[in-house]
């Protein structure tokens, strides 16, 4: 583990910034049609759940690395399959993401620019953030985080002075009853991005007050949650249902509807900004994440002589993990979900607490034993 120390605040912003990174850029729910808003909702309820259940895990086995625990729980052999397949499943994260971000700067800003100089760039500086460490990351997400409100307050503001709502575009709510927002739940937004904070648990551990961690992870999924939830509001409003389903990057097309006197336009670009900051954290926390891991794993002396290997090999799977866009999203929405975030997010997870539970409550039961023996 590395040797430093983030504030419960840190951890907030941090989680902040992660769960609004690709969340924001694409759109989630959107197959809930106007009832995205709602399907976001759902998921962030469920989404509480899950933050629970991996903090319950970390509270017992508080200050080590999830491969210490996973031994500690499954033994050796079968802890340390558990702890490569997490591994694994970070450094796969990271690459979809890296690459949610090397399209959208394609398809919205640098269209002759190849995608493999793009997605470099972004994956050096992130290589380059994460062998800083995670005090240096939390640091840098303060600055940040007041710069991304800063925008989302400003375009609000913008959109509804200008009459850009359209309330309704929402109607009618649960046209086709609840199924629809379950569906997209069970699919899409509990996954994404709620579940995805178990890449925290190689976090959790540098936290300067255990105490603090659950208040703060709870928080943070609070208001990404419900900050996500008004930015499918706000887009199904201006834009319509139609238009938000065919836009690949909904909250840019949004943006670009504000005009002011044909002078205060083109937003989208500062948007644009925002969105490779909040991408930027979600890549490196996964990339961290996946290190912490590998490190453990295999003996390594410090996780910085794992970053730039596992983020070389980040980069490549991320160009190679699908041939066009439109397998890449097809891929993410269709077969990544239960084949990948329900058993890593939901079904491990609460197996571990529950094998938990069960040995403490077996050893609390011969204490009782010797006790009064």
């Amino acid at each position: 583990m590395e040797k430093a120390k983030i504030s419960s605040y840190q951890l907030f912003v941090l989680i902040c910034m992660f769960e609004l990174g690709s969340a924001l850029l694409l759109g989630i729910g959107k197959d809930a049609k106007q009832d995205a808003w709602l399907a976001v909702l759902s998921g962030l309820s469920v989404g509480f759940f899950l933050f629970y259940v991996y903090y319950k895990i970390f509270s017992f086995y508080p200050g080590i690395s999830p491969v210490e625990w996973l031994r500690a729980i499954y033994g050796k052999v079968i802890g340390w399959f558990f702890g490569f397949a997490m591994g694994i499943y970070f450094l796969y994260l990271s690459a979809r993401v890296l690459r949610d971000f090397g399209e959208m700067l394609i398809i919205s800003a640098y269209p002759e620019t190849p995608r493999f100089i793009i997605t470099v760039i972004m994956a050096f500086c992130v290589m380059y953030a994460v062998k800083k460490g995670m005090e240096v990351m939390a640091r840098t997400g303060e600055i940040f985080f007041i710069f991304i409100y800063f925008l989302a307050i400003t375009s609000f503001v913008l959109i509804t002075s200008l009459g850009l709502i359209n309330v309704n575009y929402l109607k009618p709510i649960l046209e086709n009853g609840p199924m629809p927002i379950m569906k997209t739940m069970a699919t899409e937004t509990i996954y994404i991005p709620f579940g995805e904070t178990i890449a925290f648990l190689s976090i959790f551990p540098l936290v300067d007050k255990i105490k603090g961690v659950k208040v703060a992870g709870l928080s943070a999924m609070w208001l990404s949650g419900t900050n996500l939830a008004i930015s499918m509001l706000i887009n199904t409003c201006v834009l319509g249902v139609d238009v938000m389903m065919r836009s690949p990057f909904p909250l840019l097309t949004t943006i670009q509807e504000i005009q002011i006197a044909h002078f205060l336009e083109r937003l989208d670009v500062f948007f644009m900004l925002a969105l490779i900051v909040g991408g930027f954290f979600k890549v490196g926390i996964f990339l961290y994440a996946a290190c912490i891991m590998f490190t453990e794993l295999f003996h390594v002396s410090s996780y910085k002589r794992t970053v730039y290997p596992l983020g070389l090999i980040m980069l490549c799977a991320s160009v190679m993990i699908a041939s066009t866009y439109a397998e890449h999203i097809d891929e993410g929405i269709k077969v990544v979900p239960v084949l990948l975030h329900l058993p890593m997010q939901v079904v491990f997870p609460m197996i571990t607490l529950l094998l938990i539970l069960w040995k403490e409550r077996r050893k609390k039961k011969s204490q009782q034993k010797s006790a009064s023996a």
